[in-house]
């Protein structure tokens, strides 16, 4: 997150979504408000997220994602405030993404009794960090691992061959979390049989997982072997940057990665509703969001419907 507004923001709207969650169960009256406030806190926190992404991390791309987010939140709330009761299963997903990502952003390392137990977010990073080294020396390349501005043993140092040194860190951003995140609440907020629940669980997170180590590794040696100096000043300009060292870090994660990833997480949610064809109605709500219009996505990717595979099916 950028910074201690946008993680309590960010509690704020997983607390919320849970509420929200917890009175609908109970078929209580007030789940929709609660819910329909959930949305608007939830355009608060990525309008505050803009300038940080837009701004600071130079993402082109998640910082048009955040901006479209803030309208977007809104609009469904208004959609929930007017009846469309199918978008409670995708409140119930934020609700749940909230709660597998946020504890690695916002829980520090912990020291009691003399034991120390380090923070959720340094754990996944290390992990990361030594996944990335090994598919690097794989492919034949040995940077070395130095310590990072968090105190992590997560940076990768590069010597070009006039003498330049280039930093390569993995962050919490670099691990997939985002990605699974995702997965993991649109999973579990559906109706459907624990097995087939699973089963797609199965097929979303060993993808992304590896996917996202082919990711790290391919910016990391793109960046440190500077192997994308390609069109230095305009690449520059465009990212309103100044060092020309970094023009292949900009080209190789803030295009070329996000874009594929845009890829990939289609392609990964097509997967999974072949084995969760549940989901679909999610899809379906976010697609009438963006376009205003209904589809059948069941009927158009040949998917069957809940019914067809009957209610017991796992």
């Amino acid at each position: 997150m950028a910074g201690p507004l946008t993680d309590a923001l960010a509690w704020l709207v997983v607390g919320l979504f849970l509420a929200g969650t917890v009175l609908r169960w109970r078929s209580s009256d007030h789940s929709r408000t609660v819910m329909v406030s959930a949305w608007g806190v939830f355009a608060v926190f990525w309008a505050a997220l803009v300038p940080h992404f837009a701004f600071v991390q130079k993402s082109f791309v998640e910082g048009f994602l955040s901006l479209a987010a803030v309208p977007a939140s809104l609009y469904v709330g208004y959609l929930l405030y007017r009846g469309r009761d199918s978008l409670f299963v995708l409140s119930r997903a934020v609700a749940v993404m909230g709660v597998v990502y946020l504890p690695f952003e916002t829980i520090p390392a912990l020291t009691a009794g003399g034991l120390s137990v380090p923070s959720p977010r340094h754990v996944l990073i290390s992990h990361t960090t030594a996944q990335t080294e090994r598919a690097m020396e794989l492919l034949g390349y040995s940077p070395t691992l130095v310590e990072g501005d968090q105190g992590y043993l997560n940076t990768f140092k590069f010597v070009t061959d006039g003498g330049h040194v280039i930093l390569f860190s993995i962050i919490l951003a670099c691990t997939g979390l985002g990605s699974i995140a995702i997965f993991v609440g649109l999973i579990a907020a559906v109706e459907a049989p624990l097995g087939r629940k699973l089963r797609a669980l199965a097929i979303a997170v060993p993808v992304i997982y590896v996917l996202n180590i082919a990711r790290t590794t391919f910016i990391g040696l793109v960046f440190g072997k500077q192997y994308m100096q390609w069109f230095v000043d305009e690449v520059l300009f465009l990212f309103g940057g100044t060092d020309p060292y970094k023009v292949s870090f900009y080209l190789s994660d803030r295009v070329i990665s996000q874009m594929l990833a845009v890829v990939a997480l289609v392609g990964v949610t097509y997967l999974v509703v072949r084995e969760l064809p549940e989901l679909l109605t999610i899809v379906e709500d976010v697609l009438y969001i963006i376009t205003r219009e209904e589809y059948d996505l069941h009927e158009a990717l040949d998917v069957p419907e809940r019914a067809e595979l009957g209610p017991g099916a796992d």
